[in-house]
């Protein structure tokens, strides 16, 4: 067993083991800015996708009423909001009183206006009974 002697610690080999406190502090205080200007980076790349992806894919529309106005035919009063200028596509249907699909169309809004009331006549195979939005996205370019 070896005895402890009292007094200040053993002092290290000069150079052998870094550079001593002042660098480990140097190279803890680099690194650190580096950790926070990457992190603001990121959050401004995720704010800017965000912001993009939202304001680029603003489209509501609702069915205002419908009507059947013959055996095979209906008509849908829709209301589309949008951005000016940007063309949108919108599928609507009609079910019979079974729940049956019976007429299915893919209308294209094309018009410059933000807001657009447009009436979509729908063939049907048999009376419908439900004018219904199904969904409506951005068309694809080209």
């Amino acid at each position: 067993m070896t005895a402890v002697q009292p007094g200040p610690a053993p002092s290290l080999p000069e150079g052998r083991y870094g550079g001593g406190a002042d660098a480990d502090a140097r190279k803890d205080r680099v690194l650190r800015r580096a950790a926070v200007v990457l992190g603001a980076l990121l959050a401004v790349a995720i704010g800017y996708f965000a912001w993009h992806s939202l304001n680029a894919s603003r489209i509501s529309a609702q069915v205002v009423s419908f009507k059947a106005v013959s055996a095979h035919s209906l008509e849908i009063h829709l209301e589309v909001h949008k951005g000016a200028g940007s063309t949108v596509v919108c599928t609507v249907r009609s079910q019979d009183t079974d729940h049956n699909e019976v007429g299915r169309k893919d209308v294209r809004i094309a018009q410059h206006s933000k807001d657009v009331d447009t009436i979509v006549t729908l063939r049907t195979t048999s009376v419908g009974t439900t004018g219904e939005l199904v969904g409506c996205q951005s068309a694809k370019s080209g």
